[in-house]
């Protein structure tokens, strides 16, 4: 090897080489998103199968988020795979992690499909009918298990619960949330608040049972 070489990367900042490690790995898992796409186009069935061994963990839980009995999740899922092998030819590709982001959408529209379908979905309100939860603290999360935060969140009413995720999880604004479930847009942001009201009570709750525990 060059002498030189070895000289010039010696002295080179951490940062930098750091960086650049990070920019390959980036290179090759891209690479190996676009073969896999190319395969999952032909409707080749390994390429199908090794997608819902990499993605389908992730998604069910995207999927519990809003569906909260779990042989839903199970149908929902599997209907959202289905949707993702007729609709294929319609993903672009935009680099690293399009296509699971292109996953995650398909999987939260089937799974607001889904509760729409129920007889049970709450959240069509009037906002004047909403309960009135004046706690305008944040839901504070840190130090709290992850399954927990999840059973604190399904145990929303489903109005709630579907209203924050979408806010939450997915970025969408109250005025994109209020197209996509048919209610008003002050309707949504009240759900919201509320939700996260509810959420606060429940940390608290939590938290007092934690400390409880240990005197």
């Amino acid at each position: 090897m060059d002498c030189t070489l070895i000289r010039c990367n010696l002295f080179l900042p951490d940062s930098f080489i750091i960086s650049n490690r990070i920019r390959q790995q980036h290179y090759m898992e891209e690479s190996k998103e676009q073969i896999l796409v190319k395969h999952l186009l032909k409707k080749e069935e390994a390429a199908w199968k090794e997608l819902f061994g990499a993605y389908s963990g992730n998604l069910s839980y995207v999927c519990s988020r809003y569906v909260a009995e779990r042989e839903d999740v199970h149908d929902v899922l599997q209907n959202s795979f289905i949707k993702m092998f007729r609709s294929i030819e319609s993903f672009e590709y935009r680099g690293s992690g399009s296509l699971k982001a292109w996953m995650t959408r398909i999987t939260v529209n089937e799974s607001l499909k889904h509760i729409k379908q129920k007889g049970d979905f709450k959240s069509v309100v009037e906002v004047d009918d909403l309960p009135d939860i004046p706690n305008e603290e944040e839901p504070d999360f840190e130090e709290i298990p992850r399954d927990d935060i999840m059973m604190m969140i399904k145990s929303l009413p489903d109005g709630y619960r579907t209203v924050f995720n979408l806010f939450v999880f997915e970025k969408k604004s109250h005025k994109e949330i209020a197209g996509l479930l048919g209610i008003a847009e002050n309707s949504s942001a009240s759900q919201f608040h509320r939700a996260k009201g509810l959420l606060v009570q429940k940390i608290k709750e939590f938290k007092m049972s934690k400390k409880a525990q240990y005197e």
